[in-house]
């Protein structure tokens, strides 16, 4: 069972380093993510961008880049496809965005000759170390699909599961959310949940138990799902919440981090890598967290 994000790290340190490309490297808030998780032997660093911006960023923050490998692109669209490109070649394990929009980069993942489609949907999975919660708890899909549809939410499921099971959690327990537990025509989040709950019934959905619909209460509270009646082997101890839309999952997600505390890393799934976004309001602890989710699994 993974309770402390810190288990991330020694996950990552446990295997040969992953290699991390980060493309558009002249930015100093994601280079600087960049070297603290190589100097916590995390990651070995590849850096595609700009070379002079970068060493003169380098000079400003002190950076040491000699362990570092530099290549020189300064488009940025080229260091997006060249960074792409490193990880289908398996020049590279895992990649990371740098100075450049997520459009860019998401552009040269999914290109059709070079890129690195997998045929599931592009998802972003965050997990969190809650004080009041007795394991991590990962979260989906708090930033990248707006309103996904019944099978859509099936891959984005199949993702987290997925990266789930190379972390070490064998049958992690999904709960689908929705403002009830009850099935409710009326409600599309609960209908969708059941629809999805019956599929992994049927072995539609595998390696993992699902149930849903769930109210968040139920799905994390085992005490407020027995006053409730709820016999679940989800209820109380789900390892992955999957709300119905963006709003809500964006909202849980802040919630988390700004109301309840939480300690948190995200990673995009659905690639053939993992890839790491990480934002300017990131801590500086988050930043290093998704890196080392990024590279806590290995393939080898």
């Amino acid at each position: 069972m993974l309770k402390k994000l810190s288990q991330l790290h020694e996950m990552a340190r446990s295997h040969s380093r992953r290699r991390l490309v980060l493309a558009a490297a002249h930015d100093a808030h994601a280079l600087g993510a960049v070297v603290n998780a190589q100097r916590n032997n995390l990651i070995e660093g590849i850096l595609i961008g700009d070379e002079v911006i970068i060493r003169e960023i380098a000079g400003q923050q002190g950076f040491d880049l000699s362990a570092f490998t530099l290549v020189n692109h300064p488009d940025n669209a080229e260091a997006a496809a060249v960074a792409v490109k490193m990880v289908r070649n398996r020049e590279a394990d895992v990649l990371m965005k740098g100075n450049l929009g997520t459009a860019i980069l998401l552009k040269a993942v999914l290109n059709k000759e070079y890129g690195l489609r997998t045929g599931e949907q592009i998802s972003h999975l965050a997990l969190f170390e809650v004080e009041k919660y007795h394991k991590l708890v990962g979260l989906t899909d708090a930033a990248m699909n707006i309103a996904p549809e019944l099978m859509e939410k099936v891959s984005i499921i199949k993702n987290a599961v997925g990266y789930f099971r190379k972390l070490g959690i064998e049958k992690p327990k999904v709960a689908l959310l929705s403002a009830v537990e009850t099935v409710n025509p009326a409600m599309k989040s609960s209908m969708d949940a059941a629809a999805i709950s019956k599929m992994a019934d049927r072995g539609q959905i595998q390696n993992c138990i699902i149930d849903g619909p769930l109210a968040f209460d139920n799905a994390i509270s085992k005490k407020s799902a027995d006053l409730k009646g709820i016999i679940s082997p989800v209820a109380g101890d789900a390892d992955i919440l999957v709300p119905d839309d963006i709003d809500a999952a964006n909202a849980l997600y802040k919630a988390l981090i700004y109301f309840a505390g939480a300690k948190c890393a995200a990673v995009i799934l659905g690639a053939a890598a993992p890839i790491v976004l990480t934002s300017r309001a990131d801590t500086d602890e988050t930043k290093l967290n998704s890196i080392a989710l990024a590279a806590a699994v290995s393939d080898k």
